[in-house]
């Protein structure tokens, strides 16, 4: 039997940068752990502004800085930890998409992949993606869509 797609879709937009942070604060309180977060946008469309607003709201201390060079990097937030892909420059998925695989199905894991396309068939089906549109220099409209096992996370 093959997946229904029944996902849902929240739309909200941001002025600014703060309202950026808290939009990813808000959702990164309600993380449990275990979920899968990929995000779109293009460069320099505040992808790092929300992954830090995501762990601050986990309650992580770190220093959230793009993974860009370095393809992956982990926040650690009371017993859970953030792992943050970015496969922008990847060529092959190879052992990055194992990687990505075995952290995916850690239960104390929150997941957020960047440019996941190459890595697209290692995702969980049930994911919540969420898409940033800058709409001015700090501005940005963000749609939200998500599975509804993941409606927790998103406050309408």
């Amino acid at each position: 039997m093959g997946y229904m797609s029944t996902d849902l879709t929240w739309q909200t937009v941001s002025t600014d940068l703060s309202g950026t942070m808290r939009l990813a604060e808000q959702v990164g309180r309600r993380l449990k752990g275990g979920e899968v977060i990929e995000l779109v946008s293009d460069l320099g469309g505040g992808k790092t502004t929300f992954v830090r607003g995501l762990a601050k709201g986990m309650g992580s201390y770190d220093k959230v800085a793009s993974p860009s060079f370095t393809i992956s990097r982990e926040y650690k937030a009371g017993n859970k930890t953030m792992y943050h892909f970015d496969f922008y420059r990847l060529q092959d998925p190879g052992l990055v998409a194992n990687e990505l695989a075995e952290v995916a199905a850690d239960p104390q894991a929150v997941v957020v992949v960047e440019w996941a396309d190459i890595v697209e068939s290692v995702l969980p089906a049930q994911h919540l993606t969420v898409r940033i549109k800058s709409t001015g220099e700090d501005s940005r409209e963000f749609s939200f869509t998500y599975p509804p096992v993941l409606s927790y996370l998103i406050a309408e």
